[in-house]
């Protein structure tokens, strides 16, 4: 471990540690704790969200995806960024108007049942576990480059998942909502700051994107392949053209990864995917109005907008790059073959080890570890709100005083960092290598599957469809689900082709499937008595929302004399 290495990694727990602590909750109140009080402004959430929302497998996955597969890589990016136009047009307003505490209370409320409650819930730590394990994984990976070697006879990688999870866990669990808010509105701009920088400097040394993507779209594209696992003697393997089968691959052009079906299908995943996470959703809860929400999507879409595309371009700097480098940076031959990387989701971190030596390193993998650990506080902290509020208030202990809800919450937590720390050990280093475009960013695709499929179709129903039912979205989360989860699955198992590349993103499919079992079950069943008040609050003018709140005090105050 180098001086730089450890003051990098010691100023990033400091920054993390000191934003809790001065942050850190003054009450112990559940609004408090979850919601960070409802009074989180508009800039502020905007970044809060991007750090929640920019993980590791958008810092290392979309550049790494960029770096194996060239154009095939951008998908990812296009996907993530896309996925806020939805969220923008149809969710963040009449979800903040609504008003709950998570997506699960949101759907239960709505449709008035204990058993969306416990349907949704069970999705949503679905979804965050699928999140939560690719976030440990990247640590791992970070602090096996940044440090190299374990603590206490663990490997380096290891030694990186548990500090990084860890760490986090405590802020989250300690720091509630507005503790966790600021720490990641602080951590998106350190991310984005190291983005920015790596940019300026691969520009200044002359990079230029277009004559980049012709240079590299000149010969056919290869990437390592492990062909002695026992000896651990790599060799560059010529990529397939999925589209062309009779033309070689070239970075400047679609079908190295994916064919025609395969690109709409994981753009379409990613997309609706986004609307569906746990996590991010929970974050308009925090907004003081609707149009404050809406608002901040309109700010979160413009950031991530430069965040991928400089994603991209850095991608691409690094294919050109690290190759003639070689030469002055002998030390790059532990990490290539041929000169190509053999763990792609090295790329960022190899650039600014070569433009600013073991500081330049220090600053990018801080950068990740940064992304890992801010993706994580907000997985932990809506994994919190479905357990401690949803579960634990709602059903186990429905007496519980604020301050034991909040523990609860703290509990869950800790047992959710550790479930994930436990499940990214449990995969091998070595098997992040090109045979998928960034094995990060593919795991987190799985998250996008789950939650586009079984929570995206029914919230927007539950939020545009008065008759929408609680069988109905109890059916259709189900399904969409176990669609979800099975045909990811059967996709590991088949060897390249477009039923695979399908499967593999199935949100394209399993979606519509959803919608339509939530509408036939729904037609079949009663609607809630209070369907057309649910319809004022979150789609009524501030008038109409003034009015019904004053007819229900009306129509309470008329119960209570009864009772008298």
């Amino acid at each position: 471990m180098t001086t730089t290495a450890i003051v990098t990694l010691a100023a990033v727990l400091v920054i993390v540690l000191g934003v809790s602590l001065i942050t850190r909750p003054r009450h112990s109140s559940t609004v408090d704790f979850y919601l960070a009080g409802q009074r989180v402004g508009v800039v502020t959430n905007s970044w809060a969200i991007c750090g929640d929302y920019l993980s590791a497998a958008s810092f290392l996955g979309v550049a790494a995806a960029v770096y194996v597969s060239g154009l095939d890589g951008a998908w990812y990016a296009v996907g993530f960024a896309a996925g806020f136009v939805p969220v923008l047009l149809l969710v963040a307003a009449p979800l903040r108007r609504f008003g709950e505490f998570s997506l699960a209370d949101f759907l239960a409320r709505r449709l008035n049942s204990d058993t969306v409650r416990i349907s949704s819930v069970a999705v949503v730590q679905l979804v965050i576990l699928c999140y939560l394990v690719p976030q440990s994984v990247g640590g791992g990976i970070t602090w096996e480059l940044l440090v190299g070697h374990g603590i206490g006879g663990l490997s380096a990688y290891s030694t990186g998942v548990l500090l990084s999870t860890a760490v986090i866990a405590v802020v989250v669990a300690f720091g509630g909502m507005r503790g966790t808010t600021w720490n990641q509105a602080v951590q998106f701009l350190l991310l984005f700051l190291a983005l920015v920088w790596l940019a300026v400097v691969v520009t200044s040394d002359g990079f230029r994107y277009g004559e980049a993507v012709e240079a590299l779209s000149s010969q056919p594209l290869a990437n390592p392949e492990l062909v002695d696992e026992d000896a651990g003697q790599w060799a560059l393997s010529q990529e397939t053209n999925y589209i062309q089968p009779d033309q070689p691959a070239v970075f400047g052009e679609a079908g190295t990864r994916y064919g025609h079906l395969g690109q709409v299908a994981l753009v379409v995943t990613l997309a609706m995917g986004t609307a569906g996470l746990p996590h991010v959703m929970n974050r308009y809860f925090t907004s003081p109005t609707g149009r404050a929400a809406r608002t901040t999507t309109v700010w979160v879409l413009v950031l991530i907008g430069v965040f991928y595309a400089l994603a991209v371009m850095l991608g691409t700097a690094a294919r050109e790059v690290i190759p003639r480098a070689q030469q002055d940076h002998p030390w790059l031959a532990e990490y290539t073959v041929d000169g190509v990387l053999r763990i792609p989701e090295h790329a960022l971190p190899v650039l600014g080890r070569i433009y600013g030596d073991e500081a330049g390193l220090g600053l990018v993998t801080a950068a990740a570890l940064i992304a890992a650990m801010s993706t994580v506080a907000g997985l932990l902290l809506a994994s919190a709100a479905t357990w401690g509020h949803d579960v634990y208030e709602r059903h186990i202990n429905p007496r519980a005083t604020q301050r034991q809800a909040v523990w609860a919450g703290r509990l869950t937590t800790l047992i959710a960092a550790g479930t994930a720390a436990g499940l990214a050990i449990a995969l091998r280093p070595d098997a992040f290598t090109p045979a998928m475009p960034s094995l990060v960013a593919t795991m987190v695709t799985w998250a996008f599957a789950v939650a586009g499929s079984a929570l995206t179709p029914v919230v927007v129903l539950a939020i545009w469809w008065r008759r929408t039912t609680a069988a109905g979205a109890v059916a259709g989360m189900l399904t969409g689900g176990v669609l979800a989860v099975a045909m990811f699955l059967t996709a590991s198992f088949l060897q390249p082709s477009a039923l695979r590349e399908l499967l593999a993103a199935p949100t394209l499919v399993v979606a519509p499937a959803a919608v339509l079992i939530t509408v036939l079950v729904s037609l079949r069943t009663r609607a809630p008595a209070d369907a057309d008040t649910s319809w004022v609050i979150m789609h009524g003018t501030a008038a109409d929302r003034h009015t019904e709140r004053l007819a229900a005090l009306t129509v309470e105050e008329r119960r209570r004399r009864r009772a008298r």
